[in-house]
């Protein structure tokens, strides 16, 4: 019997070549998934591949049967039907879609010293600075309102060969010296996080015209997607990094990326689901949503009853009452921690937080101070995913979000566990987490995969 407990890299134990593979999907994913609404599109395709159909109501639900719901374009619901009827329970994972980003306002675009620009409001906790002077592309949809009915226009620009990318400019250092001194949550004004955009005049103005330069802006936007000004009020449109995933160190180690929060968990969350061949015992869940970042509200969070009505329909078809399955239920909220980073080591606490290379880490609960805003997993809980990680040979361990009182975050955990769901936190260590370019582990990545499947077998 081992009397002390430590965690020790996986490395060795490792299938590297199957490890890498799984990376190189996880890496399209996280090139083709930018925001939510992509991301469910990649999602829907590798689910349809799997024999997964959607979901309509009142149809028969058996065992070995797939489905996924979408939920208004930005959250999506995969299911594959156990053996054991909806009353023992289901094992569910939870992660969420959404990314921290800059949003474009309602009224974005003006013109001002012969420059097109759009006005922005900045998505989630991030540091302002980090998003100045890097390339970014334009991503969402464009709703517009034809022969009395509403299209839905994509709009994808800077992630193809040759497209144009767009920027936040910051102050050169010459410059700067007021800049330099300044707190590093003032040095840039979120009102002065403004896209450049063009500086063409339009060739259908003459000089001396108005805002000659934003009119060959809407032009191109009205060729391009039929839309005009007022189509911006009806539309959902963020600048996103527009660097691709790659990897990092000279062994390939690590992959940098935007995104990694949370899609670093999403993703193993639902190809664990959608590899499995055989009908599980008990019927497995991936619940991914929007609105992580921003308090998990609205009809696309956490805390809608999106999901409360898909499985009602699931228990209905199987005459179960849904609180039955929630109490027999287990979650793993499927999120990211931070990871003891060796540059700063004055916020971690060493023995505590998760460490890069050791694998999938289970956090017991979040919160911040007081451990305020968590639901802190049972210690049965504990011990029973111990036992299925262990028993299939999972490198995993714990963490935590740094010192006590150094700071805090929360996941969905806390909104699952209030429908009386046993629920644990469980994910993949991140460096920089919510910076634009994040850092994850293969190894850590690739145990979180294992690890999942694991808990959906269970």
């Amino acid at each position: 019997m081992e009397l002390f407990y430590d965690k020790k890299p996986g490395y060795d134990k490792l299938d590297k070549k199957a490890c890498m593979d799984y990376a190189e999907g996880y890496k399209a994913f996280l090139d083709e998934g930018k925001t939510e609404r992509d991301a469910v599109d990649a999602i829907v395709r590798m689910a349809e591949a799997k024999g997964y159909k959607a979901y309509v109501r009142g149809m028969a639900v058996n065992p070995g049967d797939k489905f996924y719901q979408i939920n208004r374009h930005k959250g999506i619901i995969l299911a594959h039907i156990g053996s054991a009827p909806l009353s023992d329970g289901v094992r569910l994972t939870a992660a969420h879609l959404d990314a921290p980003r800059i949003d474009i306002r309602t009224v974005p675009l003006y013109e001002q010293d012969g420059m097109a620009y759009f006005k922005t409001h900045y998505y989630g906790g991030i540091k302002k600075y980090h998003w100045l002077a890097i390339p970014l592309e334009l991503r969402g949809v464009v709703c517009v309102c034809r022969d009395g009915k509403v299209e839905r226009v994509p709009v994808h620009v800077g992630n193809k060969p040759g497209d144009p990318k767009f920027v936040i400019t910051d102050l050169l250092p010459h410059l700067a010296s007021e800049q330099m001194v300044k707190k590093a949550t003032e040095v840039i004004k979120a009102e002065n996080m403004n896209v450049l955009l063009g500086s063409f005049p339009s060739e259908n103005s003459a000089d001396g015209d108005k805002d000659r330069v934003k009119r060959a802006i809407l032009e191109y936007l009205n060729a391009e997607y039929g839309m005009t000004e007022a189509d911006f009020l009806s539309a959902e449109l963020s600048c996103v990094p527009a660097f691709n995933a790659c990897d990092i160190g000279f062994d390939r180690s690590f992959i940098g990326a935007y995104g990694h929060d949370d899609r670093v968990c999403s993703y193993p969350a639902a190809t664990a689901l959608l590899d499995a061949d055989e009908t599980p015992v008990h019927t497995n869940l991936c619940l991914l949503v929007d609105k992580e970042e921003i308090g998990s509200d609205g009809v696309t969070g956490m805390q809608s009853r999106h999901f409360d009505t898909f499985l009602g329909d699931l228990c209905r078809a199987q005459n179960v009452l849904p609180d039955e399955c929630y109490e027999h239920s287990i979650c793993l909220s499927a999120d990211v921690c931070n990871a003891f980073d060796p540059n700063f080591p004055e916020v971690s606490e060493g023995r505590n937080d998760a460490r890069i290379g050791c694998g999938m880490a289970i956090i017991k609960y979040t919160g911040a101070r007081g451990k305020s805003g968590t639901s802190d997993a049972s210690a049965e809980l504990m011990a029973q995913v111990r036992c299925i990680l262990d028993g299939a040979g999972i490198t995993w361990q714990t963490g935590q979000l740094g010192r006590v009182d150094q700071g805090g975050g929360g996941t969905v955990a806390m909104y699952l566990a209030n429908r009386n769901i046993d629920t644990v936190d469980a994910g993949v260590p991140v460096l920089s987490m919510h910076a634009p370019f994040e850092t994850i582990s293969k190894h850590d990545l690739y145990m979180t995969y294992l690890g999942f499947g694991a808990f959906y077998r269970d």
